[in-house]
């Protein structure tokens, strides 16, 4: 099979996997652009990804919704500053309704395999259940916070009770009045924490590493101000834009150089000596790395809700778990009925459990092995019309990834439109373009708060910060604002 030799878009197939808002939001701008012939896998029954996935009481945006949503489709009746997860997920179905996207969804599909054929052009793409697919385009848009992590923990497997992570939120069981154990104190442990600690009998929240938590300044919009947006639509571009702008000067604070985290570390401290009166317990709520090292969090109930007579926090590391609790390090057995892991995900396993395999042969998990790194978050060398959506060095942690997708979603347009105007078969990255990028990012990300000596999700085990963007969004915008052809091998369709 060869390559459609017609320059109409309606020929080029394209495979798009996942339906966040990066599969999503390719596929409209795909379907405003003319092309149809485009197929979007999901492995759930629904789309919207993480906020689909992330259901636990309390799950919401730590991004005012104005700023994290499309800037195509602004959503003029959010209910609070900060969207919940169930206003977002709702947000998403919208989009994917209102642009009749669902028809191009194949749900309940989970992509196993893609393999690069260079003589046909095509990526060979597999699902797990062994139906096959071709395209000549692939993108990725599986995103960085999909797969659960579980902690290492010994005889985490003997435990008789109930157990769940957090992302896969079991709602038929019943907490009240449960013995109740939270491994973790992460962005997801700050929001469920507060909620459960009201109906459970007690809570043991085993704490690794303690996090940096400010208030959040949310509110509920009133019935004025919702429909004040609604009428004039301009107060709402006003604020998204007064959001970007507060957001992005945020970032100054990261960077060594110019430095503004004393200001966050009094927002801090203000809070917790608020909220904890104990010295001693106060002390056991201190961080132990730089403030911005880890992701700084942001709650009004987190602290309120760890000075509960019914909550106990336990900062001594857990030595194992058997059959009907947890024994900490110093040997000591709390019992409880069930253990909810609130451990985050698997951030910097890029694309697993994925089997990607480019020219030679080569996987991208060969490829990554010390860490995955591609040219802008975007392309990775070897891996022809192969492209990611929230890819390596992407993450922010200042401002709305949603910004950074839409940056490179019009990357991706002009790619496949620059494929289709120069009759090419594919394009693949040169090796020292990526090579050259990437050791850019690394010494830039020296400067920033994120490389300050703690562990955290941006990071592999050897140190390496895949994760984060170390710049401004604009910049990485107009970084993105074409397809750069120029860096990458051209191979031709060869005309019978």
């Amino acid at each position: 099979m060869s390559k459609p030799s017609s320059n109409s878009n309606k020929n080029i197939r394209i495979a798009i996997i996942g339906t966040g808002f990066g599969g999503l939001g390719l596929a409209i701008r795909l379907k405003q652009a003319g092309f149809n012939q485009f197929t979007l896998f999901e492995k759930a029954g629904d789309v919207g990804g993480v906020w689909r996935d992330n259901t636990y009481p309390g799950a919401a945006c730590d991004v005012p919704s104005h700023l994290y949503s499309f800037s195509f489709e602004q959503e003029l009746g959010w209910k609070n500053r900060y969207g919940t997860s169930q206003e977002i997920h709702q947000y998403l179905r919208h989009c994917a309704d209102k642009y009749k996207i669902r028809p191009h969804v194949q749900f309940n599909t989970e992509i196993a395999s893609a393999d690069f054929n260079a003589e046909q052009g095509l990526w060979q793409i597999q699902s797990t259940t062994g139906e096959k697919f071709e395209a000549e385009f692939l993108i990725a848009a599986v995103g960085q916070l999909n797969r659960p992590a579980y902690p290492k923990i010994k005889g985490i497997e003997h435990f008789k009770g109930k157990a769940f992570h957090s992302a896969r939120w079991e709602h038929d069981y019943d907490l009240n009045h449960k013995r109740v154990a939270v491994i973790g104190t992460g962005a997801s442990a700050i929001q469920f924490v507060p909620e459960i600690a009201k109906e459970v009998a007690h809570l043991d929240v085993y704490q690794r590493s303690a996090p940096y938590v400010i208030p959040k300044p949310d509110r509920i919009y009133s019935p004025l101000t919702r429909k004040a947006f609604q009428k004039l639509p301009i107060l709402q571009s006003l604020d998204r834009m007064y959001q970007y702008s507060y957001n992005e000067s945020v970032l100054k604070g990261f960077t060594i150089t110019l430095n503004e985290i004393p200001l966050v570390e009094y927002m801090f401290q203000r809070h917790i000596r608020k909220e904890i009166k104990d010295p001693h317990f106060r002390h056991q709520l201190m961080p132990d790395y730089p403030i911005g090292c880890k992701r700084i969090l942001i709650s009004n109930y987190w602290y309120e809700s760890l000075i509960r007579p019914n909550v106990e926090v336990i900062n001594n590391d857990i030595e194992e778990i058997t059959e009907t609790g947890i024994v900490d390090k110093n040997g000591t057995l709390r019992e409880v009925d069930a253990i909810i892991y609130g451990t985050g995900f698997a951030a910097t396993d890029f694309m697993a459990p994925m089997q990607i395999t480019g020219l030679k042969g080569t996987t991208l998990k060969e490829q990554w092995q010390d860490g995955a790194e591609a040219y802008l978050g975007l392309t990775v060398s070897g891996f022809p019309n192969f492209f990611m959506l929230y890819g390596p060095n992407t993450n922010l942690g200042h401002n709305s990834i949603v910004y950074m997708i839409e940056s490179q979603v019009n990357y991706i347009i002009d790619a496949i439109q620059t494929h289709i105007q120069k009759n090419l078969l594919f394009t693949d990255l040169k090796a020292d373009r990526q090579q050259n990028f990437n050791q850019e990012i690394q010494e830039r990300m020296k400067s920033t708060m994120w490389s300050q000596g703690c562990n955290s999700w941006y990071q592999t085990a050897a140190g390496k910060n895949t994760n984060n963007w170390p710049g401004f969004t604009f910049e990485y915008r107009q970084r993105t604002r074409r397809f750069d052809l120029e860096h990458y091998v051209q191979v031709p369709v060869v005309s019978n």
